[in-house]
């Protein structure tokens, strides 16, 4: 393994979940950004502001210490950002569980935070690809996105099969045949389209939190509530938000904390005591794995997508 441009031992005097933090912002197994070796090491592709990063990330002993290399122009960058990464700015100090299923799925899990990766246009291109389709869908068209437009991954990044997402002029290059031979349809494209296009002012949104973040967010054409929330959890590592729009945030909190399915508006109305900290009611609700029975038949992929290419 060639040697890193950047090594960080962090003490962060607690026990840190990495495997489960930057869990956070996978974007499914295959994700080609995110890999976990046989030797427990949790590997990271990104775009910095000063160049491509590989990261690799470890627990090397059960007192919290945390081991990171780094390779590429961005390590710097990206050794400096790893404490943010594995949630040392949040803060749930202000956090009431007010139910006895969340006080319990806190004590279980009371090291878990929520990570911020500080790359907003990083977070909101596969938040668009994953907008109203399945999982399945999604992950495969942001899986093509990066294997085809990507780079490989500095370092020893080719040696794990990782790659660094595109750039938004690569982004803003693909023409529109080619999104739809990643079936990814031309309203999702043109969004993502758009979002390179504005990819500086995005990346400014890093320093604007809540209620701003979210206005800014939403200002840009394809981009709604639900997606505008999923990129403040990963990017900005904010806590009041919630992906309303959701297939099954609304009905499985419901489910978990009151027998009873919501939906989105009754879940608005629920979590209203939570304000400034609503984020986390759905946060620990999955991190217990909790989720109403799923009796009925899984939504499908639609029909002119071949099952061979979704799995590619």
């Amino acid at each position: 393994m060639s040697t890193p441009d950047g090594v960080r031992r962090w003490r962060p005097g607690r026990p840190v979940p990495v495997a489960a933090l930057l869990r956070q912002h996978r974007r499914g197994a295959g994700d080609p950004t995110h890999r976990l070796d046989v030797e427990g090491r949790h590997w990271r592709a990104s775009r910095t502001p000063e160049g491509p990063v590989t990261l690799a990330v470890r627990n090397p002993d059960a007192a919290g210490e945390v081991l990171a290399e780094a390779w590429g122009p961005g390590a710097g960058w990206a050794l400096d950002q790893l404490p943010a990464l594995l949630g040392e700015e949040d803060d749930w100090s202000g956090f009431e569980p007010r139910h006895p299923v969340l006080a319990e799925a806190r004590r279980h899990h009371p090291h878990l935070r929520l990570g911020r990766t500080g790359r907003v246009l990083e977070a909101i291109v596969p938040a668009i690809i994953e907008q109203k389709v399945t999982g399945q869908e999604a992950f495969a068209g942001f899986r093509a996105l990066v294997r085809r437009h990507g780079e490989p991954a500095p370092g020893p990044g080719p040696r794990v099969r990782l790659m660094v997402p595109p750039d938004a002029a690569t982004l803003r290059a693909v023409p529109s045949w080619e999104w739809l031979r990643l079936h990814v349809d031309p309203a999702r494209s043109r969004a993502v389209v758009t979002a390179a296009r504005h990819a500086d002012a995005l990346e400014r949104i890093v320093g604007v939190t809540g209620s701003d973040a979210d206005v800014r967010l939403r200002s840009l054409p394809g981009i709604g509530v639900w997606t505008a929330a999923e990129v403040r959890q990963r990017a900005l590592g904010d806590p009041d938000a919630v992906s309303f729009g959701d297939y099954h945030v609304a009905k499985d909190v419901g489910w978990a904390l009151t027998g009873e399915p919501f939906d989105d508006a009754r879940l608005a109305s629920y979590l209203e005591p939570w304000r400034g900290h609503r984020g986390r009611v759905p946060f620990l609700v999955a991190a217990a794995g909790l989720h109403r029975p799923r009796r009925g038949p899984r939504m499908s992929p639609r029909e002119h997508l071949r099952t061979r290419d979704l799995l590619a």
